[in-house]
C-alpha cells in the first residue's frame, strides 16, 4: 500500500528500540495518545518497528514461507468453518506479505465469493471488488493490483495482513490507515488478521483510531484478544 520505511536495526532485548519505549511510557494513558507529542513518539516507534518486521518477513526462504502459509490456512479454515454464501476479502500481496491467493481462488468451489480490497481514493475507506483466478487486473489509487471489473461487493469477512500485532489483537499495518477507516464503518464485517507468529509485539500502543481484530491467525494457531 503506501510506501514503506527504511529497515531498522533489530534490537538486542526489546521488540523495538528501548529509547522509543522510554519516551512513550511516561505519557501513556490507557492506550490513547495524551497529546500531539505522544503521537509523534508513537509514530516514530511504529515506523522503526514496521521496517524491522517487514525486513524479517521478506527475508524468509520461499520454502519456509510456503510451510508457514499452509499452517495458517489450516488454522484459518478451522476458525471460519462453513463459508458457503459468504463474501471473503483477502489481499494482493506486496513487500513480503503472505500469499493467500490460491486459498481465495478455491472459495468459489466452496460456495463463497472471493474479493480484494481497492483504494479507490486516497485517505478514504477501502472499496471491495469480487475476484477470481484469472480476473483482469488493473491498479488502484496507490498502485496495488485491483480487479478491473467494477463489481463492488460488501464482504462478510475481511482478512487483513498484519505487519505486527499485540495480545489485544490490535494490528500494525503499513501506515496508510485504510483498514482502520474501513472497519470503523457500520455494519462492520468480521475482521481477522493474518500474519506470522514472530510479528507479535508486547503492544502496538493503540490509538483512538485503531480497530482491533476479532482474532489474528498465525502459523502457530489463533490468537484471540486478551485484556
Amino acid at each position: 500500500m503506501p510506501r514503506h520505511d527504511d529497515d531498522a536495526e533489530p534490537p538486542a532485548c526489546f521488540a523495538s528500540p528501548p529509547c522509543f519505549l522510554h519516551e512513550l511510557d511516561p505519557a501513556w494513558r490507557g492506550g490513547l495518545a495524551a497529546d500531539a507529542e505522544t503521537w509523534r513518539d508513537v509514530s516514530r516507534w511504529r515506523k522503526a518497528e514496521r521496517a524491522r518486521l517487514v525486513a524479517e518477513r521478506t527475508a524468509l526462504a520461499p520454502e519456509e514461507r510456503a510451510r508457514r502459509t499452509e499452517a495458517i490456512i489450516r488454522h484459518l479454515d478451522a476458525l471460519l468453518g462453513e463459508v458457503a454464501g459468504r463474501v471473503i476479502s483477502g489481499w494482493w500481496p506486496v513487500r513480503g506479505e503472505l500469499d493467500l491467493r490460491p486459498w481465495l481462488a478455491g472459495l468459489a468451489a466452496r460456495g463463497a465469493t472471493a474479493a480484494l480490497p481497492c483504494v479507490l481514493r486516497r485517505r478514504e475507506p477501502l472499496g471491495f471488488r469480487a475476484w477470481h483466478e484469472g480476473a483482469a487486473m488493473g491498479r488502484d489509487a496507490v498502485g496495488i493490483a485491483c480487479p478491473q471489473e467494477d463489481r463492488a461487493v460488501r464482504p462478510d469477512i475481511v482478512l487483513a495482513p498484519v505487519v505486527g500485532f499485540d495480545a489485544a489483537c490490535y494490528r500494525l499495518g503499513h501506515g496508510g490507515g485504510y483498514f482502520d477507516r474501513t472497519l470503523a464503518l457500520q455494519p462492520r464485517p468480521r475482521a481477522i488478521g493474518i500474519g506470522l507468529a514472530a510479528a507479535r509485539v508486547p503492544s502496538i500502543f493503540p490509538q483512538w483510531h485503531d480497530v482491533p481484530m476479532e482474532a489474528v491467525v498465525t502459523e502457530e494457531g489463533v490468537v484471540r484478544p486478551s485484556a
